[in-house]
């Protein structure tokens, strides 16, 4: 008798990763795209903008450690299900905010709640897939932050033309929410899935030396924090992530400021930007797990996919010395792209080198640090672009920030190698 086909359940389990990460984006996205029109109600300054950011940032770090500690403790499936609940109840209270003060408050708990999404995510991966398709699995459902940043320049603009920008906040909420009804409905560990057959149970826990017992116990901080292999991860964030940040929350203001872009109706510019960066996050994945699949070691494989997205930034910049402002749209996808391949494989290392059940906890303590640079970073961007704006060269202020994003790649790269040499996954007992 032929043995039945092995099921492919843990897709559909990578889908639901994939939409809630692109929900993710696009309620972080918004304001961004707001700006230009809540600057004028409001009387915003650069000041008071980079202060908001800063609060969803300073929140979102606090968020990730917790959340982080949180999941590996209580699981992935409510962990998942109480921060998307916090963050789309905090999206809907935008609409209904009246001060500045109010957006920082409500910015505030977006960025807590939002903070659950990638401890999440990544644990599900690891318990989902083998360590040959963690990358790719990685890469499709970071690329919902991609398809979430096309998707909002898209929605929004249009939203804020026919129903008005409390509308934009509203209609963005209610999708949390939806997407939770589909997470309660089909999603469980491997082991306790009835949609799932032994044949893709067996594949699943094919290359880890022993599957861990769905009740393992977390690993204290304490024994994490002091570990080479989690600071692989914290350090990569904390130069990376402000890079991610200022592309998200200042390049839609970047393009209506130097190219005088109309951010009130949808642009090709950004999305065709933010769509190059879906290509950069699943391709990130793809590259690691062939070169897996050939033969190479696993931590070598992730390192050289690092290497060649640190040197694929490093033409942005290139940006100062363009008036064009397609080619300043190819040189920033290129660079947004190499960011989201980068992404893909530093979150899939954290799994290559800890167990599963410190996986949402080296990924919170990494997402804190990364989102206390980018606490810190919106205060320098505001600063710097508040001195440009007012002598009235902007652009010189966007150079030097993008001449910062070019380099921080190639450093970070640097210490996780210094980090990695002969370096091997640890198993930590309780």
């Amino acid at each position: 008798m032929n043995k039945p086909a092995s099921t492919n359940y843990r897709w559909v389990v990578c889908a639901l990763l994939f939409f809630a990460t692109t929900i993710n984006y696009i309620d972080r996205q918004v304001i961004g795209l707001l700006k230009p029109t809540l600057e004028k109600d409001f009387h915003w300054t650069e000041f008071d903008y980079a202060n908001i950011v800063m609060a969803f940032a300073a929140s979102y770090a606090l968020g990730y450690v917790i959340f982080g500690n949180f999941i590996d403790r209580i699981g992935s499936k409510l962990g998942y299900t109480i921060s998307i609940t916090v963050w789309s109840i905090a999206a809907l209270l935008h609409a209904v905010v009246k001060t500045t003060f109010g957006f920082i408050q409500v910015r505030s708990l977006l960025g807590f709640g939002e903070g659950g999404n990638f401890p999440a995510a990544v644990k599900v991966v690891a318990e989902w897939f083998p360590k040959k398709e963690r990358a790719l699995a990685t890469g499709i459902f970071n690329s919902g932050t991609s398809i979430g940043a096309v998707a909002a320049p898209i929605m929004v603009p249009w939203i804020l033309g026919v129903y008005g920008w409390q509308q934009a906040f509203l209609i963005t909420g209610v999708i949390g929410f939806i997407w939770l009804i589909c997470w309660l409905l089909f999603y469980e560990l491997p082991t306790r899935h009835k949609k799932i057959n032994k044949q893709e149970l067996a594949y699943i826990h094919s290359d880890q030396e022993a599957a861990e017992p769905d009740n393992a116990k977390p690993i204290k901080w304490i024994k994490l924090i002091g570990l080479k292999q989690s600071w692989v991860f914290i350090s990569a964030k904390l130069l990376t992530d402000p890079v991610w940040w200022f592309y998200l929350f200042w390049l839609p203001s970047y393009f209506s400021s130097v190219f005088k872009l109309n951010l009130e109706k949808p642009n090709l510019q950004l999305v065709i930007i933010y769509a190059a960066t879906t290509i950069g996050s699943i391709g990130g994945g793809t590259i690691s797990s062939l070169l897996i699949k050939k033969g190479w070691p696993v931590l070598k494989a992730r390192k050289v996919t690092l290497l060649i997205a640190a040197i694929a930034v490093t033409p942005i910049m290139l940006a100062r010395y363009t008036a064009n402002v397609w080619v300043a749209v190819g040189i920033i996808s290129l660079a947004a792209a190499a960011h989201q391949a980068w992404s893909s494989n530093i979150f899939t290392i954290v799994s290559d080198l800890v167990p599963k059940r410190a996986v949402s906890s080296v990924v919170g303590m990494g997402g804190m640090t990364g989102s206390i640079g980018s606490t810190i970073f919106p205060l320098f961007v505001g600063f710097l672009l508040n001195h440009y704006k007012l002598a009235g060269n902007i652009g010189t202020g966007y150079n030097i920030l993008f001449i910062i994003c070019g380099v921080v790649y190639l450093i970070a790269w640097l210490i996780i190698n210094a980090l990695t040499t002969n370096l091997k996954p640890i198993t930590l007992n309780e």
